[in-house]
């Protein structure tokens, strides 16, 4: 059951951030999707989903990337997307410091550059280093970055939180990057 849990809450991110017109769905400007139409989508591609399995991967997901609307009726994924979206996030003060996981591979390019958005929308941060420490151990041998995002803030740079707590930013330049630790 965990791997259907697990393999569904993946086929969930990449039809609801990615490629929605994999299984013949459109987003919202927003990035809302009518639950009844993510349903039938997927049951007319043989992917079976029932609605209690799709409330149980909202509601269980460790990184909470899904929501449903007040009503309940739409769905979307909280951040993430490569597709066009605007979710609707207020620019808001951000902690003095934040964190992002990566790993040495990267570490170069990153402390030369900062971080970049690539094809998603924005940078992801987390509010511990715990939770960076786990998304860098996701690729490898995870480096923790501190982001120095009251001091970004203070420079102009616009900060987000996602529903889920994933803070948001479109760019950190390097100056703003400390190492804080390797596994």
């Amino acid at each position: 059951m965990q791997n259907r849990f697990v393999k569904t809450s993946k086929f969930l991110s990449l039809v609801l951030r990615h490629q929605p017109e994999k299984i013949g769905l459109s987003l919202d400007q927003a990035g809302w999707v009518s639950v009844d139409e993510l349903l039938q989508a997927c049951r007319s591609r043989g992917i079976p989903l029932t609605k209690d399995e799709l409330d149980d991967v909202v509601a269980s997901n460790d990184k909470q990337r899904f929501s449903f609307s007040e009503d309940g009726s739409r769905i979307r994924a909280n951040q993430g997307h490569s597709v066009e979206v605007e979710l609707g996030y207020q620019p808001t003060t951000p902690p003095e410091e934040l964190y992002h996981g990566t790993v040495e591979r990267f570490l170069v390019s990153i402390l030369a550059n900062g971080l970049s958005r690539g094809k998603r929308h924005h940078v992801h941060l987390s509010a511990n280093s715990e939770t960076a420490q786990k998304v860098g151990a996701r690729r490898g041998k995870p480096v923790i970055l501190k982001v120095l995002s009251g001091r970004m803030q203070r420079d102009g740079y616009l900060f987000y939180c996602s529903r889920n707590g994933v803070w948001l930013t479109d760019s950190v330049p390097p100056q703003y990057l400390e190492i804080i630790g390797a596994e």
